[in-house]
């Protein structure tokens, strides 16, 4: 049983660990960079931090004491992740420089023939996608950007190189990336120009350095840290209430919301501007202790009018006024619910997954799709989340395929795929379930399809996930034996 892992993020990563301690040692991780890391080797942009707490925003059989920070910033969480490679000797099982193009179902071997962008091929019995959606940057789409003659670069792709000081800057976006390297790059630039679509919900971040005390006791007495990674967790499933069951709960978070941006920004006309308009929770909720500050330093300049056109030296807006500057810096967010697009995927009868997907990625449970047999997927379609740490998913899925791979392992079957209408089902009650969560009730976010699907987020309880992936049963899939 040879297997092929996409990716060496956390998805990676943990597929990886589990993989080998169950036994299955013939496993190769295709990375198309130079290093490990994913999201946390991409994003290095100034102050990339994680927005879940460090001590839940790790796996859990492989707890760090260590923590500096309540929420770790990037450095640490890729050191982490490359620890974490080191201690389970996972080097020697890494392809690095392998970015893949294309994977092409063999009805007949029952295996998985995949390629790269260089043409180099490699066949696999199990297809593991553990690239996840946030790693492909998107750049708006807006009328001139390629004749631009100045510095332009997407957050994930940052250029320092370019020195920003005493540089008129303009940026794009105003979601979790930018609400983190904004605040970094005021006090370097002679003029920032923010382009505001819509204004977030932003709450405090209840940050703070943790100490050598803490750390100690972290060290040496496991049940705290335990007991702490557990309070973690439960308060953020407690979130949920409001997210999946009563948005009309998130009145009282849209107060705080409220009272800390009136506390920070006293003038009434920005103020105005940063108000958002949609319910608290419709849109992801960002945390920044920094980020409302920096808007009101004299030196930076919130714009909510829409962009018409980029020119070689400005950015036309509003009634075409013409703004010259010398760097755009885009948060724009990435590929998303349709990032399968840029990969060449196929699956029985070499039907295409984009075909069957459309515009809306579907899979039972995040993690295997009908008419895909011998094909996982991590942090798949609907296994998102507004509330909690993705890792406690990412562990589900991955403990999910072990089970299967053992079933497949003890009873030597070729392959085996989920049924059309176990899935049809499923997505079915996905979206029965999203239409009383607070992410249906107006917004535009990157969590919907272009028709207003949800593609991406898990809409009910992250317990209620694993409970019921790991509950198999069997008689849900086709099986084909030797």
């Amino acid at each position: 049983m040879k297997i092929a892992i996409v990716g060496t993020g956390f998805s990676g990563i943990c597929a990886a660990i589990k993989l080998k301690e169950a036994g299955f040692d013939n496993f190769v991780l295709y990375e198309k960079a130079s290093e490990i890391g994913g999201t946390w080797r991409d994003n290095t942009y100034p102050g990339a931090a994680c927005d879940v707490k460090s001590h839940l925003y790790s796996f859990s059989f492989e707890p760090n004491a260590n923590w500096s920070r309540v929420f770790s910033g990037q450095a640490e969480i890729l050191a982490y992740l490359k620890r974490c490679v080191e201690k389970y000797q996972l080097q020697r099982h890494i392809v690095f420089n392998w970015e893949l193009k294309s994977a092409v179902y063999d009805d007949d071997a029952h295996a998985w023939q995949i390629s790269n962008s260089e043409g180099a091929s490699a066949v696999a019995n199990f297809l593991v996608l553990g690239n996840g959606a946030l790693h492909i940057p998107q750049l708006p789409q807006i009328a001139g950007i390629e004749a631009f003659g100045g510095t332009l670069f997407h957050s994930a792709q940052w250029n320092h190189h370019y020195d920003l000081k005493g540089k008129t800057v303009a940026v794009i976006g105003t979601g979790a990336s930018a609400i983190q390297f904004v605040p970094e790059i005021v006090p370097k630039v002679k003029q920032l120009l923010l382009f505001q679509r819509t204004a977030p919900w932003i709450l405090p971040k209840p940050d703070g350095e943790i100490s050598e005390a803490r750390q100690w006791l972290y060290r040496n007495f496991s049940f705290v840290r335990k007991l702490y990674r557990n309070s973690i967790y439960w308060l953020n499933e407690l979130q949920a209430v409001g997210f999946v069951q009563y948005p009309k709960l998130m009145k009282a978070a849209e107060k705080l919301a409220l009272l800390y941006l009136k506390r920070v920004v006293k003038d009434e006309a920005l103020r105005k501007k940063l108000t958002p308009t949609f319910t608290f929770g419709c849109k992801r909720v960002l945390l920044s202790n920094n980020y409302l500050q920096a808007l009101t330093q004299p030196n930076v300049t919130v714009i909510t009018e829409k962009i018409n056109a980029i020119n070689e030296n400005a950015i036309v807006y509003g009634n075409n006024a013409e703004q010259p500057v010398d760097a755009i810096i885009c948060g724009t967010g990435f590929y998303v619910t349709n990032s399968f697009k840029f990969l060449t995927i196929k699956g029985k009868n070499g039907v295409r997954i984009n075909d069957v997907w459309s515009d809306t990625p579907q899979a039972y449970l995040g993690t295997v799709v009908a008419g895909f047999p011998n094909l996982f997927l991590l942090m798949g379609p609907n296994t998102g989340l507004g509330h909690n740490s993705m890792i406690y998913m990412i562990e589900s899925q991955v403990s999910y395929m072990l089970e299967v791979l053992k079933r497949m392992r003890t009873s030597a079957y070729k392959s085996m795929e989920v049924k059309p209408e176990v899935q049809d089902k499923f997505i079915s009650e996905v979206y029965k379930q999203f239409r009383h969560t607070v992410w249906n009730t107006g917004c535009r976010s990157w969590y919907l399809t272009p028709s207003g699907k949800n593609a991406t987020l898990w809409t009910d309880f992250t317990f209620k996930f694993r409970k019921r992936i790991l509950k198999i049963d069997w008689n849900e899939y086709n099986f084909i034996q030797h």
